[in-house]
């Protein structure tokens, strides 16, 4: 796939850490090495505030020798796009959602895709911090990527252009999804046709009636307008949606020591504050699509999502040859512990 001015922007990559290994050996203040952070949401979502967040915290904390520019928006690569462009060395970090993995051949990330696989948020946490989710980050290395961090972005809801109360209502529908397998089963599963779009793309095709519908969780559907264009949303709390916040393992692995470990504490504070806020925001996001009168927003009975979780639990089996048995079995374990 061609990458735009991914020679361009590897040649200034090299040139920054050629010019800060020049100054350094005349004994001058080095140049500052630059990061670029490109991510596909709004800057006011909570993956867009916490990138933000980490650039103050970076130039902070490496008293300015470190420069992290943030590309929110998809205002350098769309999603398909960017993991290739990290990978070139065009960008030095990114937080794609977990979904992006499985096209790239890790396709264990694509557990978090399964619906229902995780209770709640503490459920959640025991993986991404635990043992499962520190093995799943050393899967990328070959890549030629470090995962750094988990951020999160909460459970999604769905949307339609007609009310979404039992699988029934989704027969038919056309529901974009991210490029994962599991999501593929998903909407499968609940009698959908499922679609594959860019981020960037799902407003103008929810607009235009090239789809019907959607996931995401409220802070993303409400920050890209999605609402405006949706006139039925469910709090389904189906699935859930996170990413991993990662660098170009090669640039990673060539930086200084002491900057490196500046840059995991600015890290280490930023994705506080990112989980810290994405609740919240969602919270708010739900509220805010409420008020605005342009979508009825339905909470499910006990019963309606009962219902929902038998039609989606097959989905589990459906994809243990993608995934690993062994894999969803330890997630499960360690969710109803």
């Amino acid at each position: 796939m061609w990458i735009k001015n991914a020679p361009v922007a590897l040649a200034l990559a090299v040139a920054v850490l050629s010019s800060w290994t020049a100054a350094q050996a005349q004994g001058g203040a080095p140049a500052p090495i630059v990061i670029k952070f490109s991510h596909v949401v709004a800057p006011d979502a909570p993956k867009g505030l916490a990138a933000e967040r980490f650039r103050v915290l970076a130039e902070q904390m490496t008293k300015g020798r470190v420069k992290v520019e943030v590309y929110p928006n998809s205002q350098l690569y769309k999603d398909k796009e960017e993991l290739e462009a990290l990978q070139l060395g065009a960008v030095q970090m990114l937080a794609p959602s977990l979904a992006k993995f499985g096209p790239l051949g890790v396709k264990e990330f694509e557990a978090f895709d399964l619906p229902y696989i995780f209770p709640t948020k503490a459920a959640l946490y025991a993986v991404t911090e635990g043992p499962i989710g520190k093995s799943l980050l050393r899967k990328l290395e070959p890549k030629g990527i470090t995962g750094l961090a988990y951020w999160d972005n909460g459970f999604k809801v769905m949307s339609a252009d007609r009310p979404l109360r039992t699988p029934a209502d989704f027969h038919g529908l056309k529901m974009r999804i991210q490029g994962s397998k599991v999501l593929d089963a998903q909407m499968r599963a609940l009698g959908a046709v499922p679609q594959v779009l860019a981020f960037s793309e799902v407003y103008a095709a929810l607009q235009s009636g090239v789809v019907d519908g959607t996931e995401n969780p409220p802070s993303n559907m409400y920050t890209q307008r999605m609402h405006e264009v949706q006139k039925y949303v469910t709090v389904s709390n189906h699935g859930y949606l996170g990413y991993v916040v990662i660098v170009n393992k090669k640039f990673w692995d060539g930086l200084p020591r002491d900057i490196r470990t500046q840059l995991e504490a600015a890290l280490r504070e930023a994705t506080t504050f990112e989980k810290a806020i994405a609740q919240r925001d969602n919270d708010r996001a739900l509220e805010a699509i409420r008020r605005s009168g342009k979508t009825q927003v339905t909470t499910m009975t006990p019963q309606q999502q009962a219902e929902w979780r038998r039609a989606l639990l097959p989905v589990q089996k459906q994809v243990e040859g993608r995934i690993g048995k062994d894999l969803i079995d330890a997630i499960n374990r360690t969710t109803s512990e």
